[in-house]
């Protein structure tokens, strides 16, 4: 297996919503049942009245084609369908759900799927505002608010809200730089939402939400960003640093100061130094009183003292 081969098989493969019909026929039982049954009682019946001959086939036959006309024109919506009724081609109303009527010859029904939708919107070339190119993909999640427009006013509302949904990303990216882009994807996202609700509410349709998922721009400008950001984050140690190299200079001066002021806090400091050495074969200290310091202190003074005035 080759190199390129490996690597392409090895990137993670997207699944995405596939298309479903826009209509589940759960009236082809309810139709059997209105049709099967007559015909077996109204059989009988004329069997028995007449027997098996032809004044009881021919009336069974003519009952048999106008029962399944009339029986024809039973339908049954599902709960999230809408059924739009078109008599003659003319809109005559919205019908669903559960069973419904539609007159056959005269009527045309199509049912509409009022749930929620998604669909994918394909990777868009874009180039930025600050003239970088970028390859965006996305999810849009809308429904159908109003079944008779979304039937009559458009052709085919699926493909025209994926297009103007497409249109849409590549124009308000375009108006957006780089940072903005990475930066500011929410603000993006109900940008874009805003901009398709406003021209899709005429089609009888609602955005419920699009999402940005993968920006994807050229590798040179991934390094460069990526030497950046390891720029940035040495720069904000570098400072964090310092910062804290300060304040412990500040802290120590301070200790300093409080323990040049009381003498005997020198002395618990150096005790506490000691005590934190620890009892260990490779540690030897030599304990040396700070009285005896502090005399030889003041006897070098008085011999300076001494040595000037002889001098004078």
């Amino acid at each position: 297996m080759s190199a390129a081969h490996a690597s392409t098989s090895a990137q993670p493969v997207k699944l995405f919503a596939q298309p479903v019909g826009e209509h589940i026929s759960l009236g082809r039982g309810v139709r059997a049942t209105l049709f099967w049954i007559p015909m077996i009682i109204v059989g009988g019946i004329l069997v028995l009245a007449f027997g098996p001959t032809p004044p009881a086939v021919a009336p069974t036959a003519v009952f048999f084609v106008l029962w399944a006309i009339v029986v024809s024109g039973v339908r049954v919506a599902a709960q999230w369908e809408r059924g739009v009724i078109l008599r003659l081609g003319n809109f005559h109303g919205l019908k669903g759900p559960g069973v419904i009527y539609v007159v056959p010859i005269l009527d045309y029904v199509r049912f509409i799927d009022t749930r929620i939708l998604a669909l994918n919107i394909p990777k868009q070339k874009v180039i930025t505002k600050d003239n970088v190119p970028a390859e965006i993909d996305g999810a849009l999640f809308f429904l159908v608010s109003d079944a008779g427009k979304a039937v009559i006013q458009i052709q085919d509302y699926k493909f025209a809200i994926s297009q103007y949904a497409q249109a849409s990303l590549r124009d308000v990216v375009g108006g957006l730089s780089l940072d903005e882009l990475l930066s500011e994807r929410q603000r993006i996202q109900e940008q874009i939402g805003a901009v398709v609700e406003e021209r899709i509410k005429e089609w009888g349709l609602h955005v419920d939400a699009i999402r940005l998922l993968d920006i994807e721009m050229p590798e040179d400008l991934k390094r460069v960003m990526s030497r950046q950001a390891s720029a940035e984050r040495e720069k904000r140690a570098t400072i964090t640093k310092a910062e804290g190299d300060r304040m412990a200079a500040v802290n120590l001066a301070a200790a300093a100061e409080t323990m040049f002021k009381s003498p005997g806090a020198m002395q618990l400091r150096s005790l506490q130094t000691i005590d934190g050495l620890g009892a260990s074969p490779s540690n030897t200290v030599i304990l040396f009183p700070v009285e005896f310091a502090d005399a030889l202190k003041r006897i070098g003074e008085a011999l300076m003292k001494q040595a000037e005035g002889k001098e004078e």
